[in-house]
């Protein structure tokens, strides 16, 4: 079974482009996957859209955090006679979503869960686009790739993951995640 985990990052800011129902006009400046196949990453820039594409259509199953409502619609203009929606994906914040009734970050479950947080955000991502700095943006996206895959098999073997919530505490849910 090919599982591709898969997040990408963006050009421009919500700010910049007239708030969150615009995500089509962010657009994509890179993406890494990682795949189980290969067993390795693989970083992809803007004009390899339809590799990625391609690469996620491959797979027997996409898992990503909160890529049905960001990343594969950064994706859509790109490739508007796609149905990305209809990829079989796993998108660990809907499915703790489904289960909670609250979203959750990534660094939440990462820091509870791996006892490790992010290296960045979005918005130091879309600073390395801008200044150049693409061997930061490539790694920063490779790093999130590598938590949301390490979560996911934490989950997938244990069947739960932890969180810390607003105010701090840690708290456990279970998933169902196949592997």
């Amino acid at each position: 079974m090919n599982i591709v985990v898969f997040d990408l990052e963006t050009q421009n800011l919500f700010e910049e482009v007239g708030g969150r129902n615009n995500i089509a006009a962010l657009k994509m400046s890179c993406a890494v996957t990682w795949s189980s196949v290969k067993n390795d990453f693989t970083v992809y820039w803007e004009q390899d859209v339809p590799a990625l594409v391609a690469e996620l259509k491959s797979a027997d199953r996409v898992v990503g955090f909160n890529v049905k409502g960001f990343d594969y619609e950064v994706l859509r203009p790109y490739v508007p006679n796609e149905r990305l929606q209809f990829l079989p994906t796993l998108d660990l914040m809907d499915d703790l979503f489904r289960t909670l009734g609250f979203r959750l970050k990534l660094d939440a479950i990462a820091r509870a869960t791996l006892g490790e947080t992010k290296t960045a955000d979005g918005l130091q991502a879309v600073t390395w686009w801008r200044e150049g700095r693409l061997d930061l943006l490539a790694e920063y996206c490779k790093m999130d790739v590598e938590v949301t895959r390490r979560i996911y098999e934490f989950g997938c073997a244990n069947g739960y993951v932890h969180y810390f919530t607003r105010l701090g505490s840690k708290q456990k849910v279970q998933v169902n995640w196949r592997c």
